[in-house]
C-alpha cells in the first residue's frame, strides 16, 4: 500500500507513503487515494481531513513520470483530478494540507484543492510542467491566479520557478509557516479550531 490512512475522533489522516519517490503519485497510488476521497465524502462522521506525505523531504512531488499506466488524452481532460482531490467537487469536508517539504507539480495542485495549508519552514512550492513540455492541467492553470497575484502565479507556472513557505504565506496561499518540529501541533492547533465550529456551518461555508 503506498498509503496511509487514519480515523480517529472525527479526523481523517491520509498520508501518500512513498518517500523514496518524495510522495509522487502513480496510477496504483491515485486509485487508492479517488477511494479515500469516497469514503470520506459518503462518511458525514468526518469532520476534518489532514493530508500529507510521509518523511520531512516532499509533500508530493507530482505524478511518478517513469508510470506508463496512468489516463492520457480524451480520458485525461474529462475525468482526471490529480490524487482525486485537485478538481474535486462534492466534498464538503474541510482538507487541511500539512505541506513537510516540496509540493510540485501535481502535489501543488492537491495543496491547492485543499482548503487550509500550514507548511514548514523548509516547503517549496512550484508547477515544473512547462519545464517538461506539459502544462498544470489539474488545478494549477485555473486556481492558482485566483489565490496569489496573476503575475506571480504567471512566474511559478511560464518560468518553472519555485516558491519557499514564507513567499506563499505572504501572499496568502499558505494560513501559518512553522519550523519542522512544530509541524504536527500546529496542523493540531488548528484540527481542534475545525472541531470547535458546527460541523453543519463548516460544511455549508465549503459548499458554498
Amino acid at each position: 500500500m503506498a498509503l496511509y490512512f487514519e480515523l480517529k475522533d472525527h479526523v481523517a489522516r491520509v498520508t501518500i507513503d512513498r518517500p523514496d519517490r518524495m510522495n509522487a503519485v502513480d496510477a496504483a497510488t491515485h486509485k487508492e487515494l479517488e477511494g479515500i476521497w469516497d469514503q470520506v465524502e459518503r462518511d458525514s462522521s468526518i469532520r476534518c481531513v489532514v493530508l500529507t506525505g510521509a518523511g520531512d523531504k516532499a509533500f508530493c512531488a507530482g505524478a511518478n513520470l517513469k508510470d506508463r499506466n496512468g489516463p492520457t488524452g480524451v480520458d485525461y481532460w474529462s475525468s482526471f483530478s490529480f490524487g482525486g482531490i485537485s478538481l474535486r467537487s462534492g466534498l464538503n469536508t474541510p482538507i487541511i494540507a500539512r505541506v513537510n517539504g516540496v509540493a510540485l507539480g501535481g502535489g501543488m495542485e492537491m495543496v491547492l484543492g485543499c482548503d487550509i495549508v500550514i507548511a514548514a519552514e523548509t516547503a517549496q512550492f512550484g508547477l515544473p510542467e512547462a519545464r517538461i513540455g506539459r502544462v498544470p492541467l489539474d488545478g494549477g492553470m485555473n486556481m492558482l491566479q485566483r489565490l496569489i497575484p496573476r503575475n506571480v502565479a504567471n512566474g511559478v507556472m511560464m518560468a518553472g520557478r519555485m516558491l519557499g513557505a514564507a513567499e506563499m504565506h505572504a501572499y496568502g496561499l499558505v494560513n501559518a509557516v512553522v519550523p519542522l518540529s512544530d509541524l504536527d501541533a500546529e496542523v493540531d492547533r488548528w484540527v481542534q479550531d475545525v472541531l470547535a465550529c458546527a460541523p453543519l456551518s463548516v460544511r455549508a461555508i465549503k459548499a458554498l
